[in-house]
């Protein structure tokens, strides 16, 4: 069977991400602009209860099964393979279940008690299957991750964001046009807006349904195969599978209570702020002063500027998938000089999208807001200082990622849970201590972030070196990118300042002309694919 290499492999699944990603925002973005400030906190309310649930029972999964598939297949061992998936199919499609059971039934508690947005829990409750139909997905992506074919994952992410879009956006405008044809079925005072949120997540459920079907009817290539090994006994591949998958859950869980710690503290924070400084935020935010003030600047931030600062290391992390089958049969073979190429190869690409992405977002946030959310002037004000900090981490988060797909190739997976923990602290401290301060309010949310997130691959960069036993030049990846990063921003943001045009003009030529700067510096600093010299992604 014919693998495709780690680059081939990372530029299908960065394809699917990408379109994936452009539908998302056309899905999130008119959604934000439908639901505003306050519908958005019931909706970020939901992911703040789904993400971590998810990720116990879902992320780590994808990751486990693809390692010890990539395992088997370099010994030939593909009945391994097959007993492999029917195995996690059989003990997670159960978590998964648990999982779905344990958010509906907190539904209600967490959003009046914890989250402070009782009208959320609707929403929070037609998400609970998502958990189940992620496990069923994560099992099959793994299996062909771990054969290092893409294709599957690549085309089932395209017909979920095709899903979403198409059924959250209906199901939330029909809502929003109908309220009394869906308010009598719903319990008595349930606010409109809430009802509208509830469709758009009910709308991601279908999505996570339809990306279940996909990969089930695809059913992986390894039942082509030739089969003539032994595979291993069940207790030893479920104790395999163990191992691998709970560090790894637990590193995605600790990633994100990132947003749980948002959710939890953010509006309790401001509540202080606001009761501290009434009249600093009157004479500030006069547009948007309102007896729900905290909830609105939660949802601004989370449905404007986390939108944003999200887009990029989603696209970024798929580096991260690509690189694990390859570098983790160089791990298994103990091949240094692959090793080191993989790595330093895997760091390259992912700078070369994040810096000037994560510089760009920094000089251009208010115009980015306005320009994606010209309807919602008053998020988009609160929004836009903690979008600019923000733009800086998204560089750091998504050079972090790839980082943690190496020591989960180098079979540390308990590593990222622990930087990732020191991270977490960070972000606990950051919003305690300056969310409330009248002056930042929410910005220090986004101060936060960058410090966690800056703090973890800091961490990472110390710490793999000594875990794969392989000298890493850090520096050397990443100055062609920042170099040319740098003047990308200096140049969008220029062009963007001294054009006498509409933001929906000057915004277009302003990123337009930051991005022929960056590939002319780039090719100058020789940081392109095509100069074979430095990128050489050959298996």
């Amino acid at each position: 069977m014919k693998k495709q290499s780690f680059i081939k492999g990372s530029v299908i699944l960065i394809a699917s991400a990408l379109i994936s990603k452009v539908i998302g925002a056309l899905f999130k973005i008119p959604l934000t602009n439908m639901l505003g400030g306050i519908g958005m906190s019931c909706f970020g309310c939901a992911y703040g209860l789904f993400l971590p649930v998810y990720a116990i029972t879902a992320n780590g999964l994808t990751t486990a099964v693809a390692k010890l598939t990539a395992e088997s297949c370099a010994v030939g061992n593909y009945r391994n393979v097959r007993k492999i998936r029917n195995i996690s199919l059989a003990i997670f499609s159960a978590a998964g279940l648990a999982g779905a059971v344990i958010i509906a039934l907190l539904a209600f508690p967490f959003s009046r008690n914890v989250a402070a947005c009782p009208d959320a829990w609707l929403s929070v409750l037609v998400i609970s299957p998502s958990v189940l139909l992620g496990c069923i997905t994560a099992v099959y992506r793994g299996c062909c991750e771990g054969m290092s074919n893409m294709y599957p994952t690549a085309i089932s992410q395209i017909i979920e964001s095709v899903v979403r879009f198409i059924a959250g956006i209906g199901l939330c405008s029909y809502v929003l046009a109908n309220p009394q044809k869906v308010l009598p079925y719903l319990p008595l005072g349930t606010d409109i807006t809430a009802a509208a949120s509830a469709a758009a997540i009910l709308g991601i459920s279908l999505s996570t349904l339809a990306g279940t079907l996909v990969m089930y009817i695809w059913n992986g290539d390894f039942e082509k195969c030739e089969a003539h090994c032994r595979p291993e006994p069940t207790k030893v591949i479920s104790g395999k599978i163990f191992r691998i998958f709970i560090p790894v859950a637990l590193g995605a869980t600790v990633t994100n209570l990132t947003s749980v710690i948002d959710l939890t503290t953010i509006i309790r924070s401001l509540d202080k702020a606001v009761t501290a400084a009434p009249e600093y935020f009157r004479s500030e935010f006069p547009v948007c002063v309102t007896e729900d003030i905290s909830e609105f600047f939660y949802g601004s931030f989370t449905g404007l500027a986390i939108t944003v600062f999200n887009l990029i290391p989603s696209v970024t992390n798929m580096f991260g998938k690509g690189i694990l089958p390859s570098l983790s049969e160089s791990f298994t073979i103990n091949d240094e000089s692959s090793i080191k190429r993989l790595t330093e190869n895997v760091i390259k690409a992912t700078a070369f999208i994040a810096v000037p992405s994560g510089l760009g977002i920094f000089v251009l946030a208010a115009p980015i807001l306005g320009f994606l959310f010209p309807e919602r002037t008053a998020e988009c004000a609160v929004s836009a200082p903690s979008l600019s900090i923000l733009g800086i981490a998204v560089i750091f988060l998504s050079l972090s990622v790839p980082l943690f797909s190496c020591f989960q190739a180098a079979g540390r997976a308990d590593i990222p849970v622990k930087l990732m923990l020191a991270g977490v602290i960070i972000k606990l401290l950051g919003n305690l201590i300056l969310i409330p301060v009248p002056p930042i309010n929410i910005s220090g949310a986004a101060i936060s972030t960058l410090l966690c997130y800056l703090a973890i691959f800091i961490l990472c960069t110390i710490v793999y070196p000594k875990i794969s036993g392989v000298k890493i030049n850090f520096f050397k990846a990443l100055v062609p990118s920042l170099f040319s990063g740098v003047m990308c921003a200096a140049t969008a943001w220029l062009v963007y300042d001294n054009i006498p045009l509409d933001n929906k003009l000057s915004l277009p030529i302003a990123v337009l002309s930051g991005g022929m700067i960056y590939l002319l510096f780039s090719y100058l600093c020789g940081n392109l694919i095509s100069r074979k010299k430095h990128y050489d992604f050959n298996e």
